[in-house]
C-alpha cells in the first residue's frame, strides 16, 4: 500500500474537540445509523416468522453422523437476513428520494450540497437472483452448473454497473508506468486500452474502438471474486452461528474502512459502501439470537451464499478509484472462509478425493471435536475478529508489517489444520481401512439433490 494512502487514512482519524470543522468516522455512523437500525429489527422479528413456515411446509436439515444437531432443524432464515439487508437499502433509498424526512444525515460531508448516489440497483438484483437459487436448492435441490450461472449473472450485474471494476487500476497503472506502456482517458478516467482503427468498414460501431483493459481484469475478478466468496461462505456454514457471526465481524472491519473513506470524500461509492455494510452488519446482528447454538433456524445456501455475495461486492467496492491495496485489506478480513476453503482444496487433493467430496476436517469440525461447538465458534470469531484488525491496520500504515505479520497468521492456521487432518486421516485408517471412505457425507453446493424433509408427527424439530 503507497505511503500517501496511508498518511489519508491516519490523518482521517478523530481530531481534537476544537476541529470543529472536520467530521470524523463516528459522525458518519450516527449519520447512517437508521439503515442499521432498520436492518436488525426487520431480521429479528421476520426470523421467527421464517421458522414457522419452514417447518409448516418441511423445509428442515435432518441429522446425519457429521452434523452437530441431533434433531432436524428450520431452514430459511437466510430469506429472513435477505429480507432485513434489502429493508437497510429500502431505508437508504427513502432517505435519498425524500432527503428532507432526515433520515440521513447528508449534509455531514462538509461544504457537499449533493445527495449521495444510492446503492446500485445491479447490487439489490445479484441479492436476489443469489437468494432464490439457494432458496430453491434448499427447498427442493438444484444443479450445481445452475447455482455458478446465477452467481456469474449476478457478478456480470455488477459489471455493467461498474461496480467493483476498477479493481485492478491499483496494479495495472502502476506496472504500465513501470514498463513504458502508454495510458489512455476512457470516460475521464485513466486507464490502460486497445485502440483499434476499423476505418470505414463499420460506421455503427465509429471509425475506433477503445478496449478497456482494466475493465475487462476487473470484470473478471469480479466473476471470480463472485464464485469463491459465496461457495466459501456456504463451506464454512457447519456450526451454529458461525456463518453469520464471522460475516458481521468481517462486516464491522469493512465499515471501519467505509466511514474512514468517507471521511476522505474518495468518490460516489462512500455513501452507499456504509449503507450496504449498516445493512448488512445490523441483519447479521438480528438473525443471531435465533442462529446461535442451540440454533432454533439455519441460514441454508439461501443465507450462506447471500452473506458471501455482499461481503465480497464490499470488498470489491472498496477499489472503485483504483485502491487496490484497500480490497486487499478487505480480503484479509474475509480470511477465515477463504483459508478453510483453500484447505479443504488442498486437504481433499492430498488424500485422492474429489473437490466435491464432502469431509468432517473443516476448520469448525476440527476446533469442534477439542472445544465443542460454542467454544469452536467462538475461537473462529476470535480469529475472525483478529484478521479484521490486521486489515484495518494495513489501512493505517505499516502495511509492510501488517502484511509479514498476516502471512505468518495465515500459514500458521494453514500448517496447523493440515496436520490436525492428516492425523485424523491417519487415525481412521489405523481404526479400520475401509471406514475412511465409507464415511457418511451430507450434501454440500457442489453435492444437488433436495435438502428438506417432511417432518411427521412424531419428529421433534429445533
Amino acid at each position: 500500500m503507497n505511503q500517501d494512502l496511508a498518511q489519508e487514512l491516519l490523518d482521517s482519524t478523530p481530531a481534537p474537540a476544537f476541529a470543529e470543522d472536520v467530521v470524523t468516522r463516528l459522525e458518519y455512523f450516527h449519520a447512517y445509523i437508521g439503515v442499521l437500525a432498520v436492518a436488525f429489527v426487520i431480521a429479528l422479528v421476520t426470523t421467527p416468522i421464517m421458522r414457522w413456515l419452514a417447518v409448516s411446509n418441511g423445509i428442515v436439515d435432518r441429522p446425519d453422523p457429521r452434523k452437530v444437531h441431533r434433531i432436524p432443524v428450520a431452514y430459511l432464515g437466510g430469506v429472513a437476513v435477505f429480507m432485513g439487508i434489502v429493508g437497510g437499502i429500502a431505508y437508504s433509498y427513502v432517505a435519498t428520494i425524500y432527503p428532507g424526512l432526515g433520515l440521513i444525515d447528508f449534509s455531514i460531508s462538509p461544504g457537499s450540497t449533493r445527495i449521495p448516489e444510492a446503492v446500485p440497483i445491479s447490487v439489490l438484483l445479484g441479492m436476489t437472483v443469489i437468494m432464490l437459487l439457494g432458496l430453491i436448492d434448499d427447498v427442493v435441490g438444484i444443479e450445481p452448473r445452475l447455482k455458478i450461472a446465477g452467481q456469474l449473472f449476478a457478478a456480470a450485474a455488477l459489471a455493467v454497473q461498474d461496480v467493483g471494476v476498477k479493481v485492478a487500476a491499483g496494479v495495472v497503472l502502476p506496472l504500465a508506468d513501470w514498463v513504458g506502456i502508454p495510458t489512455i482517458e476512457v470516460a475521464g478516467q485513466e486507464t490502460v486500452g486497445i485502440i483499434i482503427d476499423l476505418g470505414r468498414e463499420w460506421p455503427v460501431l465509429g471509425s475506433v474502438l477503445t478496449v478497456d483493459v482494466i475493465y475487462w481484469i476487473g470484470t473478471a475478478i469480479i466473476a471470480m471474486g463472485v464464485l469463491g466468496a459465496c461457495n466459501a461462505s456456504n463451506l464454512i456454514d457447519g456450526l451454529d452461528g458461525l456463518l453469520t457471526g464471522v460475516t458481521g465481524i468481517c462486516v464491522a472491519g469493512l465499515l471501519v474502512v467505509a466511514l474512514g473513506m468517507a471521511v476522505l470524500d474518495d468518490g460516489p461509492r462512500d455513501g452507499q459502501r456504509i449503507v450496504v455494510c449498516m445493512a448488512v452488519f445490523g441483519a447479521c446482528l438480528g438473525f443471531l439470537p435465533h442462529n446461535f447454538n442451540p440454533a432454533s433456524i439455519f441460514l441454508g445456501d439461501c443465507g450462506s451464499m447471500l452473506l458471501g455475495f455482499v461481503t465480497i461486492v464490499i470488498i470489491l467496492s472498496l477499489g472503485d478509484t483504483g485502491k487496490t491495496a484497500l480490497v486487499i485489506a478487505g480480503m484479509t478480513m474475509y480470511a477465515v472462509p477463504m483459508i478453510d476453503t483453500v484447505l479443504a482444496i488442498v486437504r481433499r487433493k492430498l488424500a485422492g478425493k474429489r473437490m466435491s467430496d464432502a469431509d468432517s476436517d473443516h476448520l469448525h469440525h476440527m476446533l469442534k471435536r477439542s472445544l465443542g461447538v460454542k467454544g469452536a465458534v467462538l475461537s473462529l470469531y476470535g480469529i475472525g475478529l483478529a484478521f479484521a484488525v490486521i486489515g484495518i491496520l494495513m489501512t493505517l500504515g505499516r502495511a509492510r508489517i501488517t502484511y509479514v505479520f498476516a502471512i505468518v497468521f495465515v500459514s500458521y492456521i494453514g500448517v496447523t489444520a493440515i496436520k490436525l487432518a492428516r492425523k485424523r486421516q491417519r487415525e481412521l485408517a489405523e481404526v479400520s481401512p475401509t471406514l475412511a471412505p465409507s464415511l457418511p457425507t451430507s450434501q454440500d453446493s457442489s453435492n444437488p439433490g433436495p435438502r428438506s424433509v417432511r417432518p411427521d408427527a412424531t419428529t421433534e424439530v429445533g
